[in-house]
Formats: C-alpha cells, sequence, structure tokens
C-alpha cells in the first residue's frame, strides 16, 4: 500500500499553501508608573490589538479607548495603521499613558515628519510621576501612625 499524507487536517503553512507576505513593523516602547508597552505599527486597516485581544475587549473605560486614539488623530493616520501592543505592569489607565506613548515613538519612527505635530501633542513626552516610596515610622509614604499625647 501506497502512503499518502493528507493535507486536509494539517496547518495552512504545513499544507503547502502560499505563506503570509512578511510585514514589516515599527516599534515603540512606551512607559508611565509601573506600565510598559511595546507598540508596533504597520500599514494596514486600522485594526488595534491590544495583548491578542480587541481594543474594546481589553480597555472598558470609554476614556482609556478614546486617548489611544490621540497620537493616531493628531497625525491623520487613523483607519490606515495597524496596531499591535504587548502592555504589562500597572493598572488600566497606566497601561493606557504607555500606550499612547509608545504609539507616538513608533509613529514618529515610521514618519519622521510626524514628530513634530506628536511632540505638539505631548505624546513624545515620558510623564514622570511615579509612586512615592514609603518611609520607616509611617504607615505609608506620608501617612503617619496616630499620635497619641497620654
Amino acid at each position: 500500500m501506497s502512503e499518502e499524507t493528507n493535507t486536509a487536517n494539517l496547518p495552512e503553512s504545513v499544507a503547502g499553501d502560499v505563506p503570509k507576505p512578511k510585514v514589516n513593523y515599527t516599534w515603540g516602547v512606551g512607559r508611565r508608573k509601573s506600565a510598559v508597552a511595546r507598540v508596533r505599527v504597520a500599514p494596514g486597516t486600522g485594526r488595534i490589538e491590544i495583548n491578542g485581544r480587541a481594543l474594546n475587549d481589553y480597555l472598558t473605560n470609554e476614556r482609556d479607548r478614546k486617548a489611544i486614539f490621540g497620537p493616531l488623530e493628531v497625525t491623520n493616520t487613523g483607519g490606515k495603521m495597524d496596531v499591535l501592543v504587548n502592555a504589562g505592569g500597572g493598572g488600566p489607565t497606566g497601561q493606557t499613558g504607555a500606550i499612547i506613548m509608545g504609539l507616538g515613538r513608533a509613529l514618529a519612527k515610521f514618519d519622521p515628519s510626524l514628530e513634530v505635530a506628536l511632540r505638539s501633542g505631548g505624546f513624545l513626552t515620558r510623564d514622570s510621576r511615579m509612586k512615592e516610596r514609603k518611609k520607616y515610622g509611617q504607615r505609608g509614604a506620608r501617612r503617619r501612625f496616630q499620635f497619641s499625647k497620654r
């Protein structure tokens, strides 16, 4: 008996189909508080994906979802760029700030003529505010233990 391989149950790459064209991404890294976002942009249909999920599925706050479109609106690239994000650390708002900065940096690297508009919009400036450290002899950064006279 001759053994033939059945390609119906194999993935596309193994079945011998035409491989997908390689996309050249432009990278940008953004940080805010303790959040870090690695952002990739490429010409496309306007798809925004954060940690493998759609924008609306990942961010529940309307303010955060609208803020991400800031760099795209300033540079008139909304709907023309695919944005893929790996975000970690911090909370939703910190991650949103990191994504905005990473997206601004990636767009500035993709097209250097956009840098002036991004910088004037504040999308390339790092927000240096961080959580203040807890001090010894206190309950928190500034909160002290209750003082008793007697």
